[in-house]
């Protein structure tokens, strides 16, 4: 539920277990006035202080003793009399960045828009949820920022997203626009990360928030093994069943950044959104910039009740799909057993044994494509191997369905390796900049799916394979980092939007094959 008291001008939004609330000032500023447990009240104006006593900290709109700096904002802006962390940075044509977002108005929707090609939660229903979009404007530069949140009641989260509208008639460069800011009152928090490695992710990392900024990023292209695009922030007391947890998450695949700063009043503010390292965007005239959806989670349950919320919301509308709500089929991958030396009789060999003990699903992996009998060539050429699945993939689907299997196939699409007819044919298709060396890892290269014309080529022949033959199942590898990225179809000044524009392409690719192979 969300409300609007026209009164205080403070906004409530209401879960099931939660409150979250903001006001809008006199003077058009957004503040963030509180999150936590449910509250039935919504006049919190006593918990803002009409002066401030503060040192160093300039005067907002030159009104003596108010001091932005000191204020939990909402969505705050970098430049002007706040110079903590912001969630946005823009540069205009004069090559100036300071900017300043007042509030213009707000409507309520029933139900959730979609983000345009990004993943994002969602409802099956409208009643299951309301959103609330709040429009900033800086009226010097004529840039306005659309701030989103989503209230899943019965979820009990709020999903939230940015999105930039540029309604001057100049460039804009997007420096930094981060997905969700949340400022606190205090720091007494300990921070939690999920951090590891390959083959051992997701580590519990819990530390005490110092002065000065902690953080939790990737720079690698990708998420990563390495980090998760997550934070929690937890009072000192909290244990898996009790006590207050503050969490965000971020739907996206990309660099991220999860970002808390105490400043030197040891007040806290939590972020999270694409990295703005090596990140710029150029917004034309009249054109928008949509920032991936976070979703914000809080408990006073400790971090079981924060934990069962994500699982629960993301299970049920965040994940699509017909196998949603179903068991997943017990299956068989061939890979240990053979690793690239096999052909079809020795795949039909192991199919057989499994389904006599009732495994339901076959899964073909590497090897199965090309001229690819070992890990150094290959990658791109998505047509049969028949030297080793001799008669074709078609015949070998067939005599495996008919041993009571469904049948599932391996694909690396993200990747080429430069001994490889795509490569031959199209080495400007891969990630690279002129003059440097292409790094190679596991012998491959990394597609440019910033370009149309290898989205394309990646989404038309995968058709071609998943159509030729009954494929009930796709395993979906994705084996390196991004390095050298620069693009030969971006312009220079388009080259730093390339790992944003690669997931983009990546997204799309895997929408139009999602719904044309269900």
């Amino acid at each position: 539920m969300i409300l609007f008291n026209q009164e205080t001008k403070t906004f409530h939004l209401k879960t099931s277990k939660t409150s979250y609330l903001m006001k809008v000032l006199e003077t058009g500023h957004l503040l963030h006035l509180y999150w936590g447990r449910p509250l039935k009240s919504e006049n919190l104006d006593y918990t803002v202080r009409r002066k401030d006593w503060f040192s160093f900290v300039a005067n907002t709109d030159n009104i003596d003793a108010f001091h932005l700096e000191s204020k939990e904002q909402e969505y705050p802006g970098y430049g002007s009399t706040d110079l903590r962390s912001p969630a946005i940075e823009l540069e205009f044509a004069d090559g100036t960045s300071a900017t300043d977002f007042r509030y213009v108005d707000y409507k309520i929707v029933d139900g959730k828009p979609a983000l345009e090609g990004l993943p994002a939660t969602y409802v099956e229903a409208d009643k299951e949820a309301q959103t609330l979009i709040i429009t900033l404007t800086d009226k010097v530069k004529n840039v306005d920022v659309e701030l989103s949140f989503t209230v899943f009641e019965e979820y009990n989260a709020i999903a939230r997203s940015v999105k930039v509208i540029n309604k001057s008639a100049d460039d804009v460069k997007i420096q930094r626009v981060l997905s969700a800011n949340v400022d606190f009152k205090d720091s007494k928090f300990e921070m939690i990360q999920l951090s590891g490695s390959w083959a051992r992710e997701r580590h519990i990392i819990r530390t005490p928030l110092r002065i000065g900024g902690q953080c939790v990023e990737s720079r690698r292209g990708a998420s990563s093994h390495a980090q998760n695009p997550f934070m929690a922030l937890v009072r000192k007391d909290a244990t898996e069943t009790n006590g207050d947890v503050y969490a965000m998450s971020l739907v996206y695949s990309g660099n991220f950044l999860a970002n808390t700063e105490v400043d030197m009043y040891s007040k806290a503010r939590m972020q999270i959104g694409i990295n703005p390292f090596d990140f710029t965007w150029l917004l034309k005239a009249g054109e928008e910039f949509q920032a991936p959806e976070a979703v914000l989670v809080y408990s006073n349950e400790g971090l079981t009740g924060m934990s069962h919320t994500y699982q629960n919301l993301y299970g049920k509308r965040l994940m699509r799909g017909v196998w949603r709500d179903k068991a997943r089929p017990v299956l068989i991958n061939n890979w240990e057993a053979t690793y690239f030396d096999f052909n079809e009789t020795k795949i039909k060999e192991i199919a057989k044994q499994a389904s006599e003990f009732g495994i339901e699903l076959f899964v073909l992996d590497d090897g199965w494509f090309g001229e690819r009998n070992n890990d150094d060539r290959s990658l791109g050429d998505w047509f049969v191997n028949e030297n080793k699945i001799r008669g074709g993939l078609k015949k070998l689907v067939d005599e495996i369905n008919g041993m009571g299997m469904k049948f599932g196939l391996w694909f690396e699409p993200e990747m080429v390796c430069p001994v490889s007819e795509l490569y031959e044919k199209h080495p400007d298709w891969c990630i690279h900049i002129p003059g440097r060396t292409r790094s190679e890892a596991r012998m491959q290269l990394i597609l440019d799916l910033s370009r149309d014309d290898v989205c394309d080529y990646i989404i038309e022949t995968l058709s071609k394979v998943l159509s030729s033959a009954s494929i009930s199942y796709v395993k979906w590898d994705m084996n390196r980092n991004m390095t050298e990225i620069g693009s030969a179809k971006l312009p220079p000044e388009r080259q730093r939007e390339l790992p944003h524009r690669y997931m983009l392409g990546l997204y799309r690719i895997m929408e139009e094959l999602t719904t044309a192979f269900p």
